[in-house]
């Protein structure tokens, strides 16, 4: 009974990898292996390095409201009453060091994300280039998010200590996470904030991605229009 169990499964998946590997044969016509695992890596790395041109400099985050970084959930709520009593300008110079912050660091995380980009795997490409709009998102996170935080979070770390705020705010949080009232990993401003600039980094490759799927003639590279040309 078990051995019988066992070659069902085994059927199963056999037949789930020859559907797969058919769906991706259709989905890219006559590319090859070769041309559409290359076709992928270009538009990551197009897409890496367009988000980091236009996250690493000034105004990059702070301007930009889609990954503008804002004090969290409760200390955002207090801010406001904090301004309310005449302390804007100290909560205003913290939410801009902290998006300048973000501004600083990105540049740095250039070659770990090429490099990402380089070592990927024709199976990675397959995932990413049938796979949903967070597909993108994931491959980075899953390969760089550890690496980029440890090369981040120093940079953020002396650029949010120029402000003279920093200890208040790690003071105040945490005892505003002992209550309950923010996650523990918001209670360091530097932890929190280098967080923040990965999420924002993610999120724009994966909209630099989005439009290279949405738009391949306008990618200006022959391989990725054929690769993304494709699948439309």
């Amino acid at each position: 009974m078990q051995r019988r169990q066992f070659h069902q499964t085994s059927l199963v998946g056999a037949l789930l990898h020859v559907t797969y590997q058919h769906a991706w044969a259709l989905s890219l016509g006559d590319l090859s292996n070769a041309d559409a695992s290359k076709g992928v890596k270009a538009a990551l790395a197009q897409g890496a390095q367009a988000a980091i041109a236009l996250l690493g400099r000034t105004d990059g985050f702070l301007g930009n409201p889609q990954v503008r970084i804002e004090l969290p959930g409760y200390l955002k709520d207090a801010a406001k009453v904090m301004k309310s009593m005449g302390q804007g300008r100290r909560i205003d110079e913290l939410v801009t060091s902290i998006n300048r912050a973000a501004e600083a660091a990105v540049p740095l995380g250039k070659d770990l994300l090429i490099q990402a980009v380089q070592s990927m795997s024709v199976t990675d490409a397959k995932n990413i280039l049938t796979g949903g709009d967070t597909s993108v998102t994931q491959f980075f996170v899953t390969r760089t998010r550890a690496p980029l935080a440890e090369r981040f979070l120093p940079v953020v770390n002396q650029a949010t200590e120029k402000v003279g705020l920093t200890q208040k705010y790690n003071a105040f949080a945490g005892k505003a996470a002992s209550f309950g009232l923010l996650k523990p990993e918001e209670a360091n401003l530097a932890a929190y904030v280098t967080g923040k600039t990965l999420d924002g980094l993610f999120f724009m490759i994966g909209e630099e991605e989005r439009k290279i799927r949405q738009n391949p003639a306008g990618a200006g590279s022959a391989i990725l229009q054929r690769v993304f040309g494709a699948l439309r």
